[in-house]
């Protein structure tokens, strides 16, 4: 560990050396280094998936899954930066004539610099070494400094090898990404601590992402850290779908609870419905949906014990009853599916109720009337996702509820799971605090790479000086913002 740490400053200062260099190379080599990565992790995708399996005990269809996802961002964001408009170049052109006479103001988006990527323990692949944060850093011109999970120590180190490797088939600058293994808590405190580091991206714990943003406001120059930590993602079962769907409700909710033991940031944790048969109806054929799913590992002994934990501290709140038959929540780190339910009158009075359990489990909440739902949704912190089941005229009748949902969370779903996040230009994987640390950006996506600039704006430079996104002729053909007109037409 102190040998990790004494290396930090070195490493470091080799960031920021490579970043002086990788930040003039050209978006197309950028883009061609993005897809040689993509072309490097597919060339080890058999031996990548097997480790994975042995490190992670995810299930080798969900790995290879995930290395298309992996790949498939890379590729989009090679696109991005090829077509080249992300960049929002804006001109102002100049009137000397008025009084006071007006400047010539250009602006576009720069990267920041070195970027710390923390690894996720639950995305060996999509959400660490060569991930989304890995791979919109690298777009943007900004270098990287990965420090890789504990849980796949070995994946990520075969990963950071396929990216190595493209760096010197592409004679990218050396050391424009980095890999800092270890399992020392000291060892990410140092690395966001530094002050060559320029942001930070996490995925993990509410008290993971907490520490970080702390040792972050800590620094004499403080760095924005862009945590995605702790949502429950709630689900409304609105009342006229919750009598004509049942069945296919339950299905639907229990696959989705279950899909990867419960270990997505999109689980649906908590389920909001009024009281009733229909309700008691969905809760049977839930269960029973339950008993027909595989029993997997989970990821790794720590967040077994974590879960059979908090379900345990869960029994001991008088006004929650398990649904669920279950003596022993976990065995052999392998998770026993947990519906509890509680009334809402009792959820209000009890925050703790609406806090994350990582695993396969859900609570839910039983309503009297649609003023006490609406009220519990309104008791919820920030989501990154927040879903409406419900027919035609549930929609109709209920557009309030709807509305609340969109104040909560960044993604809005009707009438589907949210444990399936469409890597695209639209997407949303943010929310209000604790899902994030910062809700007006998204960690998946095109629009992730935001994360990793800053606007700069050129006055009075000749045209020679300018960048070529701002220059007259627009060598680069991409849309731009002149006088207030979108264009892509020169000056």
């Amino acid at each position: 560990m102190s040998d990790t740490i004494s290396a930090i400053p070195e490493i470091m200062s080799n960031a920021r050396l490579a970043f002086e260099k990788y930040s003039r190379v050209s978006a197309g080599k950028r883009a061609v280094f993005l897809e040689t990565i993509a072309e490097e992790i597919e060339n080890k995708r058999e031996a990548l998936v097997n480790l994975a399996n042995l490190e992670t005990n995810l299930p080798l269809p969900r790995l290879n899954g995930e290395i298309g996802r992996t790949t498939g961002q890379l590729k989009m964001f090679a696109n991005l930066i090829k077509e080249g408009s992300w960049v929002e170049a804006v001109i102002d052109l100049p009137d000397a004539e008025r009084v006071p006479a007006k400047p010539d103001t250009r602006k576009m988006l720069v990267p920041l610099g070195p970027v710390i990527v923390f690894g996720a323990s639950n995305f060996p692949f999509a959400f660490s070494t060569a991930g989304g944060d890995t791979a919109s850093a690298l777009a943007s011109g900004s270098t990287v400094v990965i420090k890789g999970h504990p849980a796949h120590a070995k994946t990520s180190e075969m990963v950071f090898e396929a990216i190595q490797i493209a760096i010197k088939k592409c004679e990218i600058p050396e050391n424009t990404v980095q890999h800092v293994p270890g399992d020392s808590h000291e060892t990410g405190k140092a690395l966001v601590m530094h002050p060559l580091s320029t942001a930070v991206a996490f995925t993990g714990s509410q008290a993971g992402g907490k520490a970080l943003i702390e040792y972050a406001r800590q620094r004499e120059i403080p760095v924005p850290v862009y945590a995605e930590m702790s949502s429950i993602n709630p689900v409304v079962l609105l009342p006229e779908t919750l009598g004509s769907n049942t069945t296919s409700l339950a299905k639907t909710f229990a696959g989705s609870v279950t899909l990867g033991m419960g270990q997505f940031c999109t689980k649906p944790g908590l389920f909001f419905a009024l009281k009733g048969e229909n309700l008691n109806q969905f809760i049977l054929l839930l269960l029973e949906e339950l008993k027909l799913i595989s029993k997997h590992k989970m990821l790794h002994e720590g967040i077994a014990q974590a879960y059979e934990k908090l379900l345990q501290h869960l029994g001991t709140q008088q006004e929650v009853s398990f649904l669920s038959d279950s003596e022993k929540f976990t065995e052999e780190m392998k998770p026993e599916a947990i519906i509890a339910k509680v009334k809402a009158e009792s959820f209000l009075k009890n925050p703790g109720l609406s806090e994350e359990i990582f695993g396969p489990y859900a609570l839910i909440v039983e309503c009297e009337d649609l003023n006490e739902l609406k009220s519990a949704l309104k008791s919820l912190k920030g989501q990154l996702t927040a879903t409406i089941m419900g027919t035609d005229q549930d929609f109709d009748l209920h557009a309030d509820i709807i509305e609340l949902q969109t104040s909560l969370a960044g993604r809005v779903i009707l009438n589907a799971a949210p444990t399936g996040v469409e890597v695209c230009a639209s997407m949303v994987h943010g929310g209000g605090y604790p899902s994030t640390s910062d809700e007006k950006f998204t960690s998946v996506g095109s629009s992730s790479i935001k994360r990793w600039v800053r606007p700069v704006c050129f006055q009075g430079f000749r045209n020679n000086m300018l960048p070529d996104a701002l220059k007259n002729e627009n060598p680069l053909g991409i849309w731009r913002i002149i006088d207030n007109k979108f264009t892509q037409k020169t000056i």
